[in-house]
């Protein structure tokens, strides 16, 4: 296995698809013909700093489903049972 020597150049326009853009690692590997571990090991040199830890927007967006979920589902049984007693009392 040979060694490529990539520019800098090229190197922070590899981290810039993934942190701005939002590409998963493993596309802009895939597309480059990169490794996944040399593009983390960029990320690392290159990349800009992780963003705060009070800010979780994937457990954020992951709660808000489980929520949406639940209220959903409660309000289709609302709905049955108010169909329910609608027939009841006729």
């Amino acid at each position: 296995m040979g060694t490529s020597n990539y520019s800098d150049e090229f190197k922070r326009d590899a981290v810039h698809q993934i942190t701005v853009r939002g590409y998963p690692v493993r596309e802009v590997s895939r597309r480059l013909g990169v490794s996944t571990y040399s593009l983390y090991k960029w990320l690392k040199l290159f990349g800009v700093p992780a963003p705060k830890p009070g800010v979780d927007h994937e457990a954020e967006n992951r709660r808000l489903k489980r929520e949406l979920a639940r209220v959903t589902e409660e309000r289709d049984i609302l709905k049955k049972a108010t169909a329910y007693f609608a027939r009841e009392s006729q």
